[in-house]
Parts: C-alpha cells; structure tokens; sequence
C-alpha cells in the first residue's frame, strides 16, 4: 500500500490509511498530537522535514490513486543529475480528476493509453524511457531535448539501442525528426550534446564523418577515449577534443593538458573547441577542421 522506498513509504493519505487497517479515531490523534503531518491531501506518517522523495510523493498523491511521478521527476530519483526542476512531474489517465491543495508544485502530464504505462516494480514512478519521452515532450527547445537524451545514455539512465527503440515506438512524439537522429548521433559514440553538435557540423560542411569514442592505451597503459578522430591520407591521425564546462576545473584541465601531449608525442594533429565555439561558430569549426584534414 505504501510507496516504493522507505522515505517514500512514509507519504500517503487517509484514504489508504483506512484501507491498511487504521481507523479514523488513530489518524486524527497522531495528526492532533503532531506525530503525523498533513501536506495537502497527503499525510506525512512524521513530524520532520521531509526529503525530495518525500515531496516528490506528496505532488504525485495529488494526482490521484493511479498517478505516477514522471518526466524529469522521474529521471532524477533513478539517478539522472543536471536536470533536476522545482516541479514535480505527475503523470495521469486523461480524464482523471485532480485534487487541489498541493504545498508543493506539480506539473500534470496526461496520457490516453493508460495500459501502455510502465513503471518500476515497486514504486510510483515511471520507467526511465517512458518518462524521457514525457521529459523531451514538454521541451520547447529541440536542441534541449536532445541534449537530455544524450545525458540518460551518458548516465547510463538508458542503453542506445534502448532509446532508439523507444524513439522508433513513438511516431508522434514531440521533436521527434530530431530526436531521432540525435539517438543515431549518439549510438555512434556521441556522448554530450557538444559532440552531437561537432557531428552535424561535419555533415553540414561536407566533411568525413569521424571515428567516435576511439579507444587510444597510453604508454602508461591507460585507457583514453578520444570525441572524434580521421587519420589522413599521408597516415597522421587527426584528433578534434569537444571541451564542455567540466573541462574548466582545476583537475580535468590538467588532465587534458597531458593527454594532448601524449597525443602529440604520438605525432597526433589535436584541435580542441570549446562547446560555445562548436555551437556559436560552426564555420570557424569546419574551417579549421578542412585544414587540418587537408581537403
């Protein structure tokens, strides 16, 4: 009867109280004693602050008995970070009546085919891949809506051929032309949103595609993983770096500064671009590359 985790499991209403085997008598005394809390249409079975999760729960009861937490709601409690939102996404049948009175703010997602939902096992969420579609549906910005696609499979949220899969079994979800090339971006090694930008710049201006995510062992036999690679008609290996803000602390760019001299003693030709170039400046991008390709 109760939710999925034990943080979770605190959250419910008076209504399953009651069917759990409570009367009305036991409910009002712990809420007049102040052991239980009341936040809305949920009762809170403590008197302390109450966690995400807890929030998460006390949104989604709002929506009714069948109500799911969904879209990056539920991306976020399986572990999904960067995207996180003040709302909580709530998932219900079209049709279904929705309780007022939440102390925390919800977004409704309403869905025809209630009999296609999933959700985990053992707890009111939907499933990661059922509630990205919902996630990217409610993006205006198609560009954002790839981007959170790359970030599931980054996170290892969902596997590529999974998210192509999902893609190919939602002919009318929103962006989908898109989306759907972005799912091919990313199954050839594309794994942030920069790098599926890099990639498109290289179809745009006519240049050959790259080897993505190519695994280079160092002498030190560590393994690296370059964002894309040519190697050129004389042999010499091209190397092109995508460098998001992670690139800019302390560590990561020292990091970077020793593998590009790894690469470079190797007799690697190695171009970087920071993310705002490859987005702001795609000529600049494809120029420099047909350089260094010798097109």
């Amino acid at each position: 009867m109760f939710a999925d985790r034990d943080h979770a499991r605190l959250v419910t209403t008076w209504t399953a109280l009651l069917a759990y085997g409570c009367t009305p008598a036991h409910i009002k005394a712990q809420l007049e004693a102040e052991r239980w809390q009341r936040c809305g249409y949920a009762i809170v079975l403590h008197n302390g602050p109450l966690s995400a999760l807890q929030r998460w729960h006390v949104a989604r009861v709002h929506g009714g008995p069948r109500a799911l937490i969904t879209g990056f709601t539920a991306l976020e409690a399986q572990g999904l970070t960067g995207w996180s939102r003040e709302h909580t996404d709530v998932l219900v049948p079209l049709g279904t009546r929705v309780r007022t009175g939440s102390p925390f703010p919800l977004r409704l997602h309403r869905v025809r085919r209630w009999s296609a939902v999933r959700r985990l096992r053992d707890a009111r969420v939907h499933v990661a891949g059922q509630a990205l579609l919902v996630a990217t549906s409610s993006l205006d910005q198609p560009r954002s809506a790839c981007g959170l696609l790359a970030a599931t499979v980054q996170q290892g949220l969902l596997s590529p051929a999974r998210l192509s899969t999902l893609l190919e079994e939602a002919p009318r979800t929103r962006h989908r032309a898109l989306l759907v090339a972005a799912a091919a971006d990313i199954a050839q090694g594309s794994e942030a949103l920069s790098e599926i930008d890099f990639v498109r710049i290289c179809r745009r201006f006519g240049l050959p595609p790259p080897t993505q995510q190519l695994v280079r062992r160092e002498r030190s036999g560590r393994r690296r993983y370059l964002d894309a690679t040519w190697r050129r008609a004389d042999g010499r290996l091209v190397v092109v770096e995508v460098d998001g803000a992670l690139h800019l602390s302390q560590r990561r760019w020292w990091d970077d500064q020793l593998r590009q001299n790894e690469l470079a003693l190797a007799d690697a030709l190695v171009l970087r671009f920071p993310s705002a170039v490859v987005r702001a400046e795609p000529r600049l991008v494809a120029a420099q590359l047909r350089r260094a390709l010798r097109l």
